[in-house]
């Protein structure tokens, strides 16, 4: 049975769960009284046991009931929140999110117990009153009692089923083999292996009763070999079935620990099995009624004790929620389960794809009319509706694609937490934009860059509680990450009130280097200094720890987020703090672009990076320390010749005056000289994927209404 199919929903709910857990226990370190807060981690840690429970996961359900334990302790007051508790509850989140890696990758949790995780939640317990913990004691030997009272009466029942049998040939039982199985059967007895008929019951609570027959073969799988199911297999795995299975068995063991390997698995009500053998295999076909009345006298017992809390430790991914679950209300803030839905990433992917296709199909018919000239006015009337239904169909897909930033920034509260304790620095994190909303593409891959800008402030820009004081700063340094929209660009910034760049270290940092000499440093400006930062291995940091000094933290954000067609700007005061402010296209897929011609070829720039297009006379062009300027409206430009930098012939004459494309990133322009301008299109982009990658100013390529390929250029690079 393949429980692949709720492997990825046990995952996605998982890391919510994780989530939630981080972001409810920083709210409980800073008011430790709060019962929502509280009642709320508890309910989580609940259903992520329960979920665990139900795929299998023994080692994350002990050690997720541990920390079940000591909420539930701190729920009915018996001991207070102290930060040392914090601590120890933020390393077992940081072991269950271990597990849940590991499981991504191999679809099993692993061997490490985290002992040393468990000790430690078991000493929080110690801090209850003595009184206190003097009921559970009592109360759980009568539990056990009650377990061994039914695990006598289910021995007593196999016993009489077992006496029972001795005075029959066999056994009656609703089994029918088929020849294969008969057969096998046949060769489980030459060998001289025990068979068993067990009858397995399921809770009738149970939503996932598939997962939970699964888990049975698995326990069963340690002790012997399953050799037929009724109903087969595969009606158990689709659960047509009710709540009772039969399976046969063969084994070199005994009974009993079958039955109790069972039985440990969550929401099974009973496992009743008797020696079979196999004379009335075939012969066989009625109900063992008397055999099974046994297994629902002890359902009778077994599940008051036990259906409460199997029911409350039901897998959260199921839809509906049973009476018993009712209690644990849904987490504030969550959007209904019904109005969202998880797509896989492929799929948008794939019908990202087919819209990109339908905007080239569209292109040819602009190309087409445009060669027919204008008395084909029907033909005219038809593109102009198969472009407001294409344009139309890629806004929905793109509003499908977009995400919130919130995925990738929740998780940074609890580093910026870790990261003061392990510094020694009062920090505080405040986020605003969280639901500012990004391309998915975007979005999975910029939570390595952010996190490298938060952990730099964190480390060199907020300064030690000594030196802030002696600056009449508040003790507790900040730092601000705030996300928000700018046309069709999303801007990140991460700042901090803390000590800046000092511009005059990162001059003598680079001139020991080698990277600038005395001369160059005079006459740099304090942003070109500053760009020096996101240099390979080029660090300010004294000495190297495990949070920086390595100097590969800005040169991992620049080429990220380079390569996402973004950009990325300093600013910095000495003394006041830093501003390092991210810009992000909203879409990789599908952007509008200026088509230009340079020489005999087509090429596009993507259109949200132009600022102004210049018609300039060669006359306006001067020479500044052999590099080619324009002084346009009082600032001077540097122009780039693209027939120099593709290497073609431009067809313009030297003398003819010159299309210039502006273009802008951050605070410095460039002119861009084009021989030509088509227009404005909506264009696709397609990777170039190896075959051109030491080109850094070519960004990928784009299919033209006639068939041609056009190149397109990345402007951030050249600049």
């Amino acid at each position: 049975m393949d429980v692949s199919q709720y492997l990825d929903i046990f995952l996605d709910e998982s890391r919510e769960h994780l989530q939630s857990l981080n972001n409810n226990m920083l709210e409980l370190e800073q008011n430790s009284e709060n019962m929502d807060t509280i009642n709320e981690i508890f309910r989580s840690a609940h259903t992520l046991k329960g979920m665990a429970g139900t795929m299998g996961f023994k080692r994350m359900q002990t050690l997720t009931h541990d920390m079940e334990n000591v909420f539930s302790e701190v729920r009915d007051g018996n001991i207070k929140v102290n930060s040392d508790m914090i601590d120890v509850l933020f390393q077992c989140l940081d072991a269950l999110e271990g597990y849940v890696s590991i499981i991504q990758e191999t679809s099993d949790e692993g061997d490490n117990d985290n002992q040393p995780i468990i000790n430690a939640l078991n000493a929080c317990l110690t801090g209850k009153k003595a009184d206190a913990a003097a009921t559970p004691a009592e109360e759980k030997p009568a539990k056990k009692s009650a377990k061994k009272s039914t695990k006598s009466k289910a021995k007593a029942d196999t016993k009489a089923a077992e006496e029972k049998k001795e005075g029959a040939p066999a056994p009656a039982v609703s089994m029918k083999l088929s020849e294969e199985e008969q057969k096998a059967v046949e060769d489980a007895m030459m060998a001289n292996r025990k068979l068993y008929h067990i009858t397995v019951t399921v809770q009738d609570t149970c939503l996932l009763k598939a997962a939970r027959a699964f888990l049975v073969f698995k326990a069963i799988e340690d002790h012997g070999e399953v050799l037929a199911t009724n109903p087969s297999t595969q009606d158990i795995e689709d659960e047509k079935f009710d709540f009772v299975f039969q399976i046969l068995i063969a084994t070199d063991g005994e009974l009993q620990p079958i039955l109790d390997a069972i039985k440990t698995v969550s929401e099974i009500g009973d496992a009743v099995g008797v020696p079979f053998s196999g004379e009335s295999a075939v012969s066989s076909e009625e109900p063992a009624e008397e055999e099974e009345a046994p297994a629902k006298e002890e359902d009778k017992e077994t599940l008051p004790a036990e259906a409460p809390q199997e029911a409350a430790s039901k897998p959260a991914p199921a839809a509906a929620q049973t009476p018993a679950a009712a209690p644990a209300k849904k987490p504030a803030g969550k959007p209904a389960v019904n109005r969202t839905v998880r797509v896989d990433i492929e799929k948008l992917d794939s019908l990202m794809n087919l819209v990109s296709e339908l905007i080239i199909a569209k292109n040819s018919l602009v190309s087409s009319a445009t060669s027919l000239g204008n008395n084909s006015n029907q033909l005219n009337d038809h593109i102009e509706y198969l472009e407001s239904v294409t344009t139309n169909l890629h806004e929905s897909v793109m509003k499908v694609r977009m995400v919130p930033i919130e995925s990738v920034v929740t998780k940074f509260p609890r580093m910026i937490r870790d990261l003061s304790k392990k510094l020694n620095k009062p920090i505080e994190l405040y986020m605003t934009g969280e639901d500012t909303e990004l391309d998915r593409t975007v979005v999975d891959e910029i939570g390595d860059p952010l996190m490298h800008l938060l952990r730099n402030s964190a480390d060199h820009g907020i300064e030690d509680p000594e030196i802030r004081a002696q600056r009449g700063k508040p003790e507790v340094g900040s730092i601000y990450l705030d996300a928000y929209q700018d046309g069709n660009n999303v801007v990140i910034e991460v700042k901090d009130d803390g000590n800046g760049i000092d511009v005059e270290a990162v001059k003598r940092k680079a001139i020991e280097r080698g990277v600038l000499t005395e001369e160059q440093a005079a006459v740099s400006d304090d942003n070109d200094i500053i760009r020096l930062l996101f240099l390979p291995s080029f660090s300010t940091a004294k000495k190297v720890t495990d949070v920086s000094g390595r100097g590969v933290g800005l040169d991992v954000v620049k080429s990220k987020i380079e390569s996402l067609s973004g950009e990325v700007d300093v600013k910095s005061k000495l003394g006041e703090g830093s501003t390092f402010s991210i810009r992000l296209p909203l879409t990789l897929a599908i952007i509008q672009a200026l088509m230009v011609v340079v020489g005999d070829e087509k090429y596009a720039i993507a259109l949200g990076g132009i600022q102004t297009i210049e018609d300039i006379s060669p006359s306006d062009i001067k020479t500044v320390q052999g590099s080619e300027v324009i002084n346009l409206r009082g600032n001077v430009i540097p122009l780039v010749r693209l027939d120099k930098v593709v290497g073609v012939e431009s067809k313009r004459s030297p003398e003819d005056n010159m299309v210039v494309v502006i273009a802008k990133k951050g605070d410095k322009l460039a002119g861009f000289i084009v021989d030509e301008l088509i227009g404005q299109q909506e264009i696709v982009i397609k990777s170039m994927g190896k075959y051109i990658n030491k080109c850094k100013f070519i960004s990928g390529a784009t299919i033209l209404g006639d068939g041609e390929i056009a190149l397109i250029i990345d402007a951030n690079a050249l600049m």
